[in-house]
């Protein structure tokens, strides 16, 4: 029989982590048990208020068809707190009309990737990057461009190298998944001028934005002028920030043009997100932000006691936001573990804590671990990791 698979489907990559996750749940099934340092997914309960939201909206049969780009409220609503939160009506002053709303950022991304790309346009990645991303530039006929960084920060002279004629976006993500690195707003407007100088778009994700320590504030680069927001997409979600991975729930702000031309290619993708599920993020927007100050005061705390037990074995940077530690792991290679691939199944069966490679996210020689859990958890996975490597 000839094969019956597109080669679209054939040419992309499965997803590392959502693969590492599935094989946990079944060595758990099985009685083993497992410390999972592998999945980016805050293990706090959505807030009360968020859940209550939803409840009302079912008690209120909330539960038809809705507008494409999302409810006018949910719009309204994000519109105000990128204003506020982050000072876009110093410069912009976004309006509804700004902003899609989307089954989570991951699909934000397919969007602007269909949306923007032709075959044969380059997209430049920052490595390391999100498993996800050259994988829907793949399938939009991109091809995604490859960058090195310099000690896990953006380099500048390395991106200048790699845009050509058919650059027609960079991608980045700040704070980043898997290294936890907060990208500088200095290099991020030098990234701009370049966009503008060349005349290519900039993909800002920035699901990690909120989950920032050591008293930093966050930035979102399409604030600073109308000129670089003409040319900025910025994504976002409420997965990371308001515990609501389950919900679905993401969105996207951009000029009015390239919202319309994504509406339209949504309308036909997906229609409407889930409708009730949209009250809820309603309600993350409006509810007091104190639980959320509070569940990033605990990833702080997780992150200084992974990062202390991390460096006593492995060699790693610390890092700035979201919730993962990326090291390396390569003076641990030896004639039966010769990659990181090989290094992070052994941690599983040796130390039964579940890692993900970091050659999933461009970057051999590196496994990323998820700080999203317990300190219980956390020291005992470390603990465990050094009994075994013994």
């Amino acid at each position: 029989m000839k094969n019956k698979l597109s080669d679209r489907i054939i040419n992309i990559n499965e997803s590392k982590s959502i693969r590492v996750a599935a094989i946990v749940e079944k060595l758990r099934a099985e009685g083993k048990k497992i410390i999972s340092m592998s999945i980016g997914e805050p293990d706090f309960p959505a807030p009360l208020e968020i859940k209550n939201a939803v409840k009302e909206a079912l008690d209120q049969n909330q539960t038809r068809y809705s507008l494409v780009p999302g409810l006018k409220n949910l719009r309204n609503e994000i519109a105000h707190f990128l204003n506020k939160q982050h000072h876009f009506s110093d410069k912009i002053n976004l309006t509804s009309e700004n902003i899609i709303v989307s089954n989570g950022s991951k699909q934000s991304l397919y969007n602007i990737f269909q949306t923007l790309l032709n075959p044969g346009d380059e997209v430049i990645i920052p490595i390391p990057y999100w498993v996800t991303i050259p994988e829907s530039i793949k399938l939009a006929g991109g091809i995604p461009v490859l960058v090195k960084t310099k000690n896990l920060y953006l380099d500048l002279d390395e991106i200048k190298k790699k845009i050509t004629k058919k650059t027609k976006a960079i991608v980045y993500n700040s704070p980043n998944n898997p290294s936890g690195m907060v990208y500088s707003q200095e290099s991020l407007i030098e990234l701009a001028n370049l966009a503008i100088e060349h005349d290519f778009y900039l993909i800002s994700d920035e699901a990690y934005d909120a989950l920032l320590f050591d008293g930093q504030k966050p930035f979102s680069l399409a604030s600073v002028s109308q000129e670089i927001f003409e040319r900025t997409i910025t994504v976002q979600t409420f997965s990371k920030t308001y515990s609501m991975t389950g919900f679905r729930i993401g969105y996207l702000a951009a000029n009015i043009e390239l919202v319309q031309a994504m509406d339209k290619f949504q309308g036909h993708l997906t229609g409407n997100n889930c409708t009730f599920a949209q009250y809820g993020a309603i309600a993350a927007l409006k509810m007091n932000q104190k639980t959320i100050h509070e569940m990033i005061s605990t990833f702080e705390a997780r992150r200084d006691l992974a990062y202390k037990l991390c460096i006593e074995i492995f060699s790693c940077v610390k890092p700035t936001g979201a919730f993962y530690l990326f090291p390396n792991v390569e003076k641990y290679y030896n004639r039966h573990i010769k990659n990181d691939e090989q290094f992070s199944e052994w941690l599983l069966e040796k130390a039964q804590v579940a890692t993900v490679a970091g050659s999933a996210f461009g970057m051999p020689g590196h496994i990323r671990f998820s700080y999203a859990t317990s300190e219980e958890d956390i020291k005992n996975a470390f603990g465990q990791i050094k009994a075994a490597l013994r």
